[in-house]
């Protein structure tokens, strides 16, 4: 039986890339909805948009005239949808044929996520054929392993599970009350995904890949505000004081705030030295001692990543197979 899915694009300034977010979103089948909402662009994203409606009636276009985050703009778009499914699609990235309904096969699922292959822009061209044949093999992701997932450490390899890109059932977002945290301007998938694993959740994973993302230097993750991330280590500490917890949840949680908390110090720092000058900041530092290791540490890394060569925006620097990689190893073993 087919399902309908609404599939929710926040675009902004995506004029290049919207048409082909929207296409690829209108060619499944499984889609009932498409709704793109333009946050505030500047340039002709909504017009853009429109150029790809295949006249089915299917798309909604909705514009915000001033910029209001990815979180406001999904929840705007959850509210006036009515599709029992729902999808995220980043303005820059595309669904690969038959994605929806090799998710929508599987069964006993709240959220639901595939692999992903990031690429960059030359690669996306017909991109579909290139795609490795991965066996679907799901498994379950707890909330620990997710959590633990979006911790980065040096010299190991993050799991960035928080890139995957999940179907969620509009049923279980509404008995919890869930939504996007409209303060969050990052880490606001994360943070979702997480409350809704503290409410019991059935996150299924699968390894066959549907999302094509585009590897971007200029991306917007990577331009975020120091506040930005003294949000996120707050909403990690909201979820600790609003859910009872497992001893050990709770505990991987506490390490994410304060890997999150340390990189807010390091970079509030930065800005206090450039903005106000180094006795400012050394008196920052006077007055949080607990921020030193944490301030020391990242100015000790950024010392060292200027002898490296630049990374790409992506889990995994391109270089792979036809200019691609994966999110996600063929098994759970990571062989493959």
């Amino acid at each position: 039986m087919t399902t309908d899915v609404c599939v929710i694009i926040a675009a902004k300034n995506a004029k290049a890339t919207i048409a082909r977010a929207v296409a690829s979103a209108l060619a499944e089948p499984e889609s009932a909805e498409v709704v793109v909402i333009d946050d505030g662009s500047t340039d002709h994203t909504e017009a853009a948009a429109r150029s790809a409606d295949d006249l089915s009636g299917r798309l909604t276009i909705v514009r915000f005239e001033g910029n209001r985050g990815p979180s406001a703009a999904r929840n705007h778009a959850i509210s006036i949808s009515r599709s029992p499914v729902l999808a995220i699609l980043d303005a820059d990235d595309f669904f690969l044929p038959g994605r929806l309904g090799r998710l929508l096969a599987e069964d006993d699922w709240d959220f639901i996520a595939d692999n992903i292959a990031f690429m960059d822009e030359a690669a996306a061209t017909d991109v579909a054929r290139k795609i490795a044949d991965f066996e679907p093999r799901p498994s379950f992701l707890g909330l620990i392993d997710f959590v633990e997932g979006n911790i980065s450490r040096r010299g190991a390899k993050r799991g960035e599970v928080g890139f995957l890109k999940p179907l969620m059932r509009r049923d279980f977002l509404e008995k919890h009350r869930l939504s996007y945290r409209e303060t969050l301007r990052l880490g606001e998938d994360y943070d979702l995904y997480l409350r809704a694993l503290a409410k019991g959740a059935r996150y299924k994973v699968i390894r066959s890949c549907g999302y094509a993302a585009i590897v971007r230097s200029n991306s917007l993750s990577g331009s975020h505000r120091t506040e930005d991330l003294k949000r996120l280590y707050e909403a990690d500490r909201m979820i600790l004081t609003t859910n009872t917890l497992e001893r050990e949840a709770a505990a991987a949680i506490r390490r994410h705030e304060r890997h999150i908390k340390g990189r807010y110090q390091h970079r509030h720092f930065l800005d206090l030295k450039r903005e106000c000058g180094a006795l400012a900041a050394v008196g920052y530092l006077l007055q949080r001692p607990n921020a030193l290791p944490a301030v020391t540490i990242g100015i000790l890394s950024d010392k060292t990543e200027r002898f490296k060569q630049p990374r790409a925006d992506a889990p995994a620097a391109l270089g792979g197979a036809g200019g691609l990689r994966y999110l996600l190893p063929a098994t759970a073993d990571g062989r493959g």
